[in-house]
């Protein structure tokens, strides 16, 4: 990282900033870039405290993008340069020139994500230049290099004409009172605009300074504004864990908020029921607070940004980026994998959600289904999610390293299935391997250990000796003391080593009793 100290003679800073960055990042080697998401509005609607309620509003919600340059940048020379070199790029690019070239993997990020949250893609967008007096972009930082004095500087974004707008998303949301069961809610989205990132301003209370880090400036982001369709705080983590999954299973973004590629600002106003929303406040997630001035201006350099749709009968082609191209590339997204789940494998919406929520796990999941006949997936569902992730858990490792492959889990649900061995014993098998390490096969397992179900027309006999060896009991509970009942059924389940369908048995040895 490369800070600016906001305390230091403006002449040292001049010269620290025009050195050690160029020379830093001219020895860094290319490497693939992001595209970072990063704004994003909530409101929310509901607050316990006298009757008043608190609404939500995400209202900046920015992405950083994955690409491999900055939202606008001069030369195509500088688009295998890593993302934080970029801070060089945009210097040199103000010094040299003004002709600035729109980065394509930023617009194609944008209509994903727009077409992901059934947005409508505006056909002709526009670019502006957001003027405010702080140091935490390179225009500022430039005019301390070429005048030695402190000057505003500008954010290129979309203010009143973004690349997307009126779009939705729907999500499921726990109910408080039962984490497994949910509720569907949904929120407008606004609007969607490209912007490049600003700097991080770093405020050190203990020696009274501000720190500048501008490796990310200049960064491409998505910003997404929500309207203040939330009511209180779970439906707003609901809807940014639904948004994540969006992101990341269309490849916009990483959405990894401890690195920052996903921040969020909160709109927060509180009203009474039925009273129009109350004043607005918004908390940003930053390191500092800014009471700015804003102004803007159209960007003299980027020409309006023009697509086509080619699913539209009337379309004229009239740029590069077909809409529809990339409609026809995108991934399957998370409410369509749920559903999918739930109609071909008839798992609850409770399961569907919870395994579409990791990667890994609907993976194994669906490689499971794969290598077993069964068409029972709530009973593959529910061994994988209630048992043996319990299982890994304990030992605190992922589903994606498990040593229980999926077809040695497939060969375990055949084998309950079929009926050879009792759910109990599947579980057994399962910690044998995950536990031990065992390399034996499932089947090889139950073989040698002799765990095979007793057959059914087995068990009277199995009954009858326990009847026939423990008569003082058996007169007990024939005069009345149905307590002993228990004793009985532990003897006859020792007998059969735990073998037997325990509800058989206990309604077999119950009937013969009572005979």
């Amino acid at each position: 990282m490369i800070f600016l100290e906001n305390t230091c003679p403006v002449s040292l800073k001049t010269k620290y900033f025009g050195y050690e960055i160029f020379r830093r990042w001219s020895n860094n080697k290319p490497s693939k870039g992001r595209l970072l998401i990063e704004s994003f509005t909530l409101q929310v609607v509901r607050c316990q405290a006298e009757g008043c309620h608190a609404s939500l509003g995400n209202d900046n919600g920015h992405v950083v993008c994955r690409s491999h340059s900055n939202c606008a940048v001069a030369l195509d020379d500088y688009v295998a340069w890593h993302p934080d070199a970029c801070i060089v790029c945009y210097e040199l690019v103000l010094l040299l020139t003004d002709e600035q070239i729109l980065n394509k993997r930023c617009v194609e990020a944008a209509i994903k994500t727009a077409l992901a949250l059934q947005a409508q893609v505006i056909k002709v967008s526009h670019f502006d230049r957001k003027h405010y007096f702080y140091p935490d972009l390179p225009d500022s930082s430039l005019g301390i290099i070429l005048s030695n004095i402190f000057q505003a500087g500008y954010q290129i974004t979309q203010k009143d004409s973004p690349v997307a707008k009126d779009g939705c998303i729907s999500f499921n949301v726990p109910v408080q009172e039962c984490s497994m069961k949910f509720y569907s809610h949904a929120v407008r989205l606004t609007q969607l605009q490209l912007e490049e990132d600003s700097g991080k301003s770093i405020h050190d209370a203990k020696s009274n300074r501000v720190l500048v880090d501008l490796n990310r400036a200049g960064l491409p982001l998505m910003e997404l504004v929500f309207a203040p369709d939330l009511r209180d705080g779970e439906e707003a983590a609901a809807l940014i864990k639904e948004l994540s999954l969006i992101l990341t299973r269309v490849g916009t973004c990483s959405c990894r908020m401890e690195e920052g590629a996903l921040r969020i600002d909160a709109n927060i106003s509180v009203h009474k029921q039925g009273e129009p929303l109350g004043e607005r406040t918004e908390v940003k997630n930053l390191n500092s607070i800014r009471s700015l001035d804003y102004r803007f201006m159209p960007e003299p350099n980027l020409p309006p940004l023009r697509l086509h749709d080619s699913l539209d009968a009337s379309c004229i082609p009239n740029s590069s980026l077909d809409i529809n191209d990339i409609r026809m590339k995108m991934n399957e997204l998370p409410e369509e994998t749920r559903q999918r789940l739930i109609s071909n494998y008839g798992i609850s919406l409770e399961d569907a959600i919870i395994l579409v929520n990791d990667d890994a796990l609907v993976e194994y999941f669906l490689d499971v289904m794969s290598a077993t006949n069964s068409h029972n997936g709530q009973l593959v569902s529910n061994l994988l999610l209630n048992n043996l992730l319990g299982t890994l858990n304990s030992l605190d490792v992922d589903i994606k390293d498990s040593i229980l492959s999926p077809s040695a889990f497939a060969e375990i649900v055949h084998l309950l299935e079929s009926g050879q061995i009792l759910h109990a014993v599947a579980l057994k098998i399962m910690e044998l391997i995950c536990f031990s390490g065992d390399k034996r096969t499932p089947s090889k397992i139950v073989e040698m250990s002799n765990w095979t179900k007793l057959p059914d027309d087995l068990l009277e006999d199995y009954v009858l000796e326990v009847i026939s060896s423990n008569k003082k009991l058996v007169g007990k509970y024939r005069r009345g003391n149905s307590k002993v009942f228990n004793t009985l059924m532990g003897k006859a389940v020792a007998a059969t080593e735990r073998r037997a369908d325990m509800q058989k048995l206990q309604d077999l040895l119950k009937r013969k009793l009572d005979e």
